[in-house]
């Protein structure tokens, strides 16, 4: 990937790490993983703040890690944002962006450094210190500084944009809007850009890709809405939140799709087959794939996958009420969520009998593992 950053890193200790990532100029891609997974040490390898015990960086199609290679950090064209700001208390707007620009003559450093902050809304405010500044003009600043030390780079190319959790100490009206900012500001940088979040939600509205990392290993790459519907396995079905999670047997197989035998009752799947008949595999339906059906429905020979059960729980927060199933048929309850609306005018409360619809597009299915087991690790 000349244009773009791509990385290799492992090592064992203090921070065991396996990771591949790929990032395109132009590109955003998330990587997502539970506090302690790696993701800011994987930041720091790739600004030359730290050094992964072997492994290869390379950006713009300069080598920057490698055997025996390793490029010092202020040779490499990184702009890098923390959660923290990390701005300079006694200097102005204006002039901490301008510290990214120390290659450039003093009145050019100002020139661009202005441009930077105009792009991120800050026209006006160039004179004032952190303290006059609210934490979203404080978190732009951090970013107009960013993008000057990656992208003012002369006649080099251009290198990478790192984001180490940047919103995550805002509020979340504020937060909402820097997330439209970055959107609308990645669509007219050639730059890969490489954010780091918990916030899964965040992920899949900013990033193109998405790389899930655990315990310094990246388990799953793709599109967000490829790995948050269709995880390769239990274990990324868990780390990304996934709770209706159940065993079944592959009963049929064809070009339409599987039918599963679960808890004595066949279920439809309209995912592609990757499983013969016989299989034993793990499945997954999102709540959204769960559709309450009305008491006094009543269901025709063509209607699939209909579940009925027992309501166990029912807790309203705010527009949406989360609701927990225990079915007819025993084993682990469905959740899903409902209208709050909805929830109130149909009775959904502790003990009511209800029925939902399984989704048949909205099943995936996983290789099998002993959900019991994992339930104990978790």
């Amino acid at each position: 990937m000349a244009e773009g950053l791509s990385l290799t890193l492992r090592q064992r200790a203090p921070i065991a790490l396996d990771c591949t990532l790929e990032c395109a100029a132009g590109e955003l891609v998330a990587l997502v993983g539970p506090s302690g997974s790696g993701k800011t040490t994987v930041l720091r390898c790739v600004a030359g703040l730290d050094q992964a015990g072997e492994g290869r960086i390379t950006c713009g199609g300069a080598l920057w890690f490698d055997r025996g290679v390793a490029v010092p950090p202020q040779q490499r064209r990184v702009g890098m944002v923390f959660q923290a700001y990390s701005l300079l208390p006694h200097l102005s707007a204006e002039d901490n962006v301008a510290l990214a620009l120390w290659h450039l003559p003093r009145r050019e450093q100002r020139q661009v450094a202005r441009q930077w902050l105009s792009r991120v809304h800050l026209q006006g405010l160039e004179e004032r210190r952190p303290a006059k500044l609210s934490g979203g003009q404080q978190q732009r600043v951090a970013l107009a500084r960013a993008l000057a030390r990656a992208m003012s780079a002369g006649d080099q190319a251009p290198g990478v944009l790192l984001l180490d959790e940047p919103f995550a100490a805002l509020d979340q009206v504020t937060r909402r809007k820097l997330q439209q900012e970055l959107a609308r500001l990645r669509r007219e940088l050639p730059v890969p850009i490489v954010l780091v979040t918990h916030d899964l939600d965040e992920a899949r509205m900013l990033a193109d890709r998405m790389v899930l990392l655990h315990h310094g290993t990246s388990l799953q790459q793709g599109a967000p809405e490829d790995i948050l519907s269709r995880p390769a396995d239990v274990r990324i079905a868990r780390l990304v939140g996934h709770t209706n999670l159940f065993e079944a047997e592959v009963v049929q197989s064809d070009g339409a799709g599987a039918s599963l035998l679960w808890q004595g009752q066949r279920l439809t799947v309209s995912e592609k087959p990757r499983f013969r008949p016989g299989t034993r595999v793990c499945w997954l339906i999102p709540p959204e794939g769960v559709l309450l059906l009305r008491r006094d429905w009543t269901p025709r020979d063509s209607d699939h996958n209909l579940v009925s059960g027992c309501v166990e729980d029912s807790v309203a927060l705010g527009p949406y009420t989360q609701v927990g199933l225990r079915l007819e048929s025993g084993g682990l309850p469905l959740s899903f969520s409902l209208p709050t609306r909805v929830a109130r005018r149909y009775d959904i409360t502790a003990g009511a009998a209800i029925r939902v619809s399984l989704l048949a597009e909205s099943i995936h299915l996983m290789p099998w593992s002993d959900l019991s087991a994992q339930l104990s690790l978790s």
